[in-house]
């Protein structure tokens, strides 16, 4: 196996991780950087950073379906999910006492789940984890019956609009008019939607969305939640009065300057890049189907998968191995697994799809973007047959010494 020179650029498939800075907004930050003024202060400076905050917010609020007063800037997709999960469920108990419950999907990011267990322990939330299907969708069908069973004790629904690990793309617009059926309001974790999708908020009927800037070609650590004008929150954030008094702090303008570039630029191309990645994202799994015959697809098929999400297990095999013979190769993607106490564990997200806990270990994501081309794709099938011999050989070898 041939292994890539320690300057050779790597072939950098994840980007569902987080995907290059795009020029538009490299442009706009560094403009922004150059300049002095807090956007709450009320001098020349101040205003003129005020005024690009909002000329921001105005733009993403275009781009996304939303009025500008449902914009919350934040630090990114994590604090948007915290703000609304906990700020909503907060509200609606506030209200009602008896709004205990949280209907959760079993598939969401660790952002959603990791709130909604803090609830449940130091809140005494009850929740109710959705079953998906095979190929990690929420049946609409589903939510009815939990909601039906519940009634007025829901506070909060919170279903991702597409999944991080596997690509499945939510039927948002069913499961948010079930939940309006119940009266319930419906947050969705759309960090991977957006930017990379037709994302309208006003017609989703969403009563809160998280966005987060480097997963579409903006900086690191800034983000929004669009949250309807009707929908109580609680914040969690308290100093200020910033952000409809929801998320108090400085404005970090250079950031959401940025992100507006961003979102602005890659939803002017949103369609013809959409196919472009849907058209390498095949080709890549028809590859690897071809060249490793025994490899399991995981999520859907076609236009219910993100168009740059390609996620595979590999019988046989451990996911590190994989993604260290792979880095070595000088090709980057991820397992899409947690580390917890140097034990790698399955994805929750396979296990709740039914897939075998064991077998899963053995699974990798590849996810393209704007930088991605054939000649990446080509790369990885250079690599890859040989990478996944290594790692089952060493695999059966671990099997072996573990049954003496």
């Amino acid at each position: 196996m041939t292994f890539a020179s320690s300057t050779a650029t790597p072939v950098y498939l994840d980007h569902a991780a987080t995907t290059p800075m795009v020029p538009a907004a490299i442009e706009a930050m560094t403009g922004i950087c150059a300049t002095v003024g807090n956007a709450s202060s009320l001098h020349g400076s101040g205003r003129a950073a005020r005024r690009r905050v909002e000329e921001a917010r105005e733009s993403i609020a275009r781009d996304l379906g939303a009025r500008p007063s449902e914009v919350i800037f934040t630090s990114g997709g994590t604090e948007s999910d915290s703000l609304a999960v906990k700020g909503i469920f907060w509200a609606q108990r506030d209200a009602n006492p008896r709004r205990n419950r949280i209907i959760a999907s079993s598939v969401e990011h660790h952002a959603v789940l990791d709130a909604v267990e803090w609830l449940e322990k130091h809140e005494g939330a009850q929740v109710t984890w959705l079953p998906v299907e095979p190929d990690g969708m929420v049946n609409p069908q589903t939510l009815r019956e939990e909601l039906a069973a519940y009634g007025d004790d829901v506070a909060l629904v919170t279903i991702m609009w597409a999944n991080n690990e596997i690509g499945t793309i939510m039927p948002i617009r069913e499961l948010t008019e079930v939940a309006r059926e119940f009266g319930v309001p419906i947050h969705s974790d759309a960090v991977q939607a957006a930017g990379h999708m037709r994302v309208d908020f006003a017609e989703s009927g969403l009563a809160a969305m998280s966005i987060a800037a480097h997963k579409f070609g903006g900086p690191g650590g800034v983000g929004a939640l669009l949250l309807g004008r009707e929908v109580p929150c609680v914040p969690l954030v308290h100093g200020g009065g910033h952000e409809r008094d929801l998320r108090s702090g400085t404005h970090d303008t250079a950031g959401v300057v940025a992100m507006a570039a961003a979102l602005a630029d890659v939803t002017a191309h949103l369609d013809s890049e959409s196919e472009r990645l849907a058209k390498l994202r095949d080709l890549l799994i028809e590859e690897v189907q071809r060249l490793v015959p025994d490899a399991v697809l995981n999520g859907p098929i076609g236009d219910r998968r993100l168009s740059g999400n390609a996620h595979f297990t590999f019988p046989g095999c451990e996911g590190d191995s994989l993604l260290m013979l792979l880095d070595a190769a000088g090709i980057e993607c991820s397992t899409g697994s947690a580390c917890t106490a140097g034990v790698a564990k399955p994805s929750h997200v396979l296990v709740a799809t039914g897939a075998d806990p064991k077998v899963s270990r053995g699974s990798l994501r590849f996810s393209l973007g704007h930088t991605s081309t054939e000649d990446d794709v080509r790369a990885l099938m250079d690599a890859l047959p040989q990478v996944v011999e290594r790692a089952q050989a060493a695999g059966m070898a671990s099997a072996a010494g573990g049954n003496r």
